[in-house]
């Protein structure tokens, strides 16, 4: 009997097609094979919302091919990825097919192994529609988001831009983020540390409170003030035991890897995007060449919200464990999901883990590129890892009194590693054991060492971060972060710098045009709860059109008053440093198809571009360069302007060109000077930096608060006090 198998890639079907024999055909579909049209909406609005599939340009001679297959085929059967993208893959093959719906025609396996493969060619199912109906719900969702305002943006603000139902609210989070830091204002407070010696042996006590009814009341140090009136307190050379404490404490490893918790550790761990993370995964699901065996699938699908392990994969673990290590590093854990994350529909799958458990990363590491291998480690060591014993450490406390005065110091050690002996990656940082002490033992003071500090805003997103807020917070699915993010990358609406994402001037602009026109798009529990609802549908609770049609009502509403009242915005283009030749006007910086170029302000009577470099160099300096005495160029870069040394990139010196205004600064005898952000955005701050920390979002000016006597600012075109308890604007 001939039998048709269709995957997605051909990767995998490679893979596949040795495990199968000569009684199957494997043939691969490149992914989807009908969409949505790209040049319009394609979307029915007025007739239930049907949508107008059609087959995807250039896959037309896959789809021969298929089609030629097939006939010959006496069964056909549909293995595409098992999840809701896979099972639209597989409903649309048998619409182009011609195939019988009601038959059980769709393969599903959680791994590209020669058991799993063969145990899921014997048990075909029918196509399961309710997952079909969510995923088709999802995409006419987002084209109906997509193609209905990013066409406005283009209008009234800048070609290229776009909005999206789950991007436009990614990004707000990271506006969301930084307008936090821009309105932190920072907190003084004090630490106090003690070197406290016994013997030779040394170590670090720190204030942590008072006494009150021989109980230990925590106190934070506010100010200098506090801080000497806590030294001149207490002895200066000597200091108490008041009580001692010895514990244990264990560290428990972490659970195997969802889709999302992978992103977020291959980002940390192994500074990998998400995007990256993703597209390796996959080559490692879908089979890498091993030496001597040839295409090997080495993890399971990388696609999933489960924590849930195999009773095979469990046994596979413990087996490796107890041979390599000793039944005591061996323990049973089942993880589960806490409640509000729970999602049946979901967690259809297996956590990610290895397929083959005794194919240790450094054995076939001959057969795996460089980050191929990093990511498998990471992958495997976790799934070891979570079926070991806890780390053991023993923990020294010792509590100090100086005249009711509590410092407190401790230290653990490590005395089990349990499964740190294969996950090294944890946080989980170790001391070194305090000394012996007894109660009341006086100890000596070497060094007293107060120490100012302010608080911090809170921390930039990272790719990791950001992943899981919105995993948290319900917004997507594991299938749509590292898409989500890539395209506000690509869309310029943030920028990375050292890890950190940083929202760009358009990244404000349009948010801040989402939030006034589009508030129920953008709204992060609107978009939470339109994921369940796609579950509901995927669970076959709910109809896919009514979902829509919920949507749809209020969507059109705010659309019709976002298209009569949103003001064009005129975004002027960057004057560069480059005179135009044919004219002599200086040369602007235009985005282009293939990126940024330099063209004539002066189109269409003047029509001169030329290409824009990296930094575009423009125009020598009288200064010279302090390392090689070579001229200095003004260059232009993402923050501003500088000077570059003319012998880069044999000396890379450069230094800031600091552009003033006529302010004084009002903390000290500095200018204010014009700066700009990681991400492009301006702001003011004072010349004597760091010695004086002054900055301001807004532009300072030479006039006096009437009411407050503070430094009034430019906002909204209007004066405005910078003290925001006091907030005066003049009429």
């Amino acid at each position: 009997m001939n039998n048709l198998l269709i995957v997605e890639s051909p990767a995998k079907a490679k893979t596949i097609a040795k495990f199968l024999g000569k009684n199957y055909t494997v043939k691969a579909s490149v992914g989807h094979v009908r969409d949505l049209p790209k040049s319009k909406l394609g979307i029915d609005v007025d007739n239930n919302f049907e949508p107008n599939y059609i087959t995807i340009r250039g896959k037309g001679d896959v789809i021969k091919e298929l089609k030629k297959e097939a006939k010959k085929a006496d069964n056909v059967y549909l293995a595409t990825d098992p999840d809701r993208e896979g099972e639209a893959i597989s409903w649309h093959l048998a619409k182009i097919l011609n195939l019988d719906e009601s038959k059980d025609i769709r393969v599903e396996f959680n791994e590209i192994t020669k058991e799993a493969i063969k145990k899921a060619s014997k048990n075909p199912r029918k196509i399961n529609i309710d997952l079909v109906d969510a995923q088709q719900a999802r995409r006419i969702l987002d084209r109906l988001v997509g193609y209905n305002i990013s066409p406005l943006l283009w209008k009234k603000i800048e070609k290229g831009l776009s909005a999206g139902r789950v991007q436009s609210v990614a990004l707000k989070l990271v506006i969301d983020r930084e307008r936090e830091i821009m309105d932190f204002v920072p907190e003084e407070y004090w630490t106090l540390e003690l070197e406290v010696k016994k013997n030779k042996k040394k170590f670090i006590a720190k204030y942590a409170g008072i006494l009150k009814n021989d109980k230990l009341s925590k106190v934070k140090i506010k100010n200098e003030d506090e801080v000497k009136e806590i030294i001149n307190s207490m002895d200066k050379e000597k200091i108490s035991v008041y009580k001692t404490e010895k514990t244990k404490s264990y560290s428990k490893p972490s659970a195997p890897f969802t889709t999302s918790t992978l992103q977020q550790e291959a980002n940390r761990r192994l500074n990998f995007p998400a995007k990256k993370t993703m597209m390796i995964a996959q080559q490692l699901y879908e089979g890498i060449n091993i030496k001597g065996e040839g295409s090997v699938g080495l993890v399971t699908y990388i696609r999933t919200d489960s924590f849930r392990l195999s009773d095979e994969a469990v046994t596979m673990a413990k087996d490796y464990i107890v041979s390599n290590y000793g039944e005591k590093y061996y323990m049973n854990r089942v993880f589960t999901k806490p409640k509000k994350n729970e999602n049946k529909v979901q967690d259809a799958h297996e956590a990610i883990r290895p397929t083959y458990v005794n194919k240790n990363p450094d054995l076939i590491k001959d057969s795996l590129s460089s980050d191929q291998y990093k990511l498998y480690s990471l992958i495997w060591k976790r799934f070891i890892a979570c079926q070991m014993v806890e780390a053991e450490y023993d923990v020294t406390k010792v509590l100090l009194d100086g005249n009711g005065n509590i410092f407190e110091a401790s230290g653990k050690i490590l005395v089990f590693d349990g499964y740190k002996k294969v996950y090294k990656y944890s946080d989980d940082s170790e001391s070194k054991l305090l000394p012996e002490v007894e109660k009341s033992e006086m100890l000596e003071i070497s060094q007293i060492a107060p120490e100012q500090h302010f608080t911090q805003p809170p921390a930039r997103y990272t790719e990791a971060s950001l992943i899981k807020d919105l995993e948290e917070r319900g917004i997507g699915r594991p299938s749509t972060y590292a898409p989500t993010i890539t395209t506000i990358t690509s869309r310029e609406y943030i920028v990375k710098d050292k890890g950190s994402l940083f929202p760009t001037d358009m990244g404000f602009l349009v948010t801040e045009m989402m939030e006034k026109y589009f508030s129920k798009v953008i709204n992060e529990k609107f978009t939470a709860e339109m994921e369940n609802m796609l579950d509901e549908v995927a669970s076959g609770k709910v109809e896919w059109h009514e979902v829509i049609n919920e949507f749809y009502k209020d969507f059109k509403e705010e659309l019709d008053v976002a298209e009569k009242e949103m003001e064009e915005i005129e975004i002027k283009d960057e004057v560069s440093d480059v005179q135009c030749e044919n004219c002599g006007a200086f040369m602007v910086i235009k985005k282009g198809r293939y990126g940024k170029f330099l063209a004539c302000p002066n189109y269409p009577e003047c029509k001169n571009t030329k290409p824009l470099g990296g930094k575009d160099a423009v125009e020598e300096t009288d200064e010279v360069c302090e390392v090689c005495g070579a001229k200095m160029l003004k260059r232009k870069g993402r923050y501003g302007e500088f000077l570059a040394c003319s012998n880069y990139p044999s000396c890379k010196t450069t230094k800031p060109i600091v552009k003033t205004i006529d302010v004084n600064c009002p903390k000290c005898d500095g200018k204010i000077a014009i700066k700009f952000s990681k991400a492009g955005r301006r702001f003011f701050g004072c010349t004597n930096y760091p010695e004086c920390n002054f900055m301001s979002w807004l532009e300072p000016t030479k006039e006096k608060c009437p009411v407050c006597g503070e430094m009034m600012v430019i906002k909204d075109n209007k004066p405005t006090c910078i003290n925001k308890k006091c907030g005066k604007t003049e009429e």
